[in-house]
């Protein structure tokens, strides 16, 4: 996969600076506002996968990239298990259960658990759309070697 014009790469490099801080604040907010962890996600993934677009598979190596991406998209969701099993020893005794203290209603932190959740299961989101997209580019390339 090749890269595209310098035009076409400064602007996906402006671009994805500022979808990235854009699906960022969506995942922060999300106990708050609507969307959340998997819209945010989203929004992360495909700030990456337009740099991938427009740079090529050159720039990066992809394989290692897949493996990078797996590997923080299970990290993701081992701790968010481990938190989510942390309920069950402090508290009521409930999986899931919401043990930090919370805030003021309204406030950024206001939600104890809630926002950490939020943002471990955003990255785990972005990464498996990554790991996919990455995936299906790998197999491309595989195939036109062919």
């Amino acid at each position: 996969m090749e890269g595209l014009t310098p035009i076409v790469k400064k602007v996906a490099q402006l671009m994805s600076g500022i979808i990235f801080v854009y699906g960022i604040y969506i995942v922060v907010h999300g106990h708050l506002t609507p969307g959340g962890a998997f819209a945010g996600g989203i929004i992360l993934a495909g700030a990456f996968i337009l740099l991938i677009l427009a740079f090529g598979s050159e720039v990066i190596r992809l394989k290692k990239e897949e493996t990078g991406s797996s590997i923080t998209e299970s990290l993701s969701i081992l701790l968010t298990l481990i938190l989510a099993i942390g309920g069950l020893f402090i508290g009521t005794k409930v999986f899931f259960n919401n043990y930090l203290p919370k805030g003021e209603v309204g406030e950024l932190i206001s939600a104890g658990l809630i926002p950490i959740y939020n943002i471990l299961i955003g990255i785990e989101v972005a990464a498996a759309i990554i790991t996919i997209f990455l995936a299906l580019v790998i197999f491309k390339e595989e195939e036109e070697e062919r």
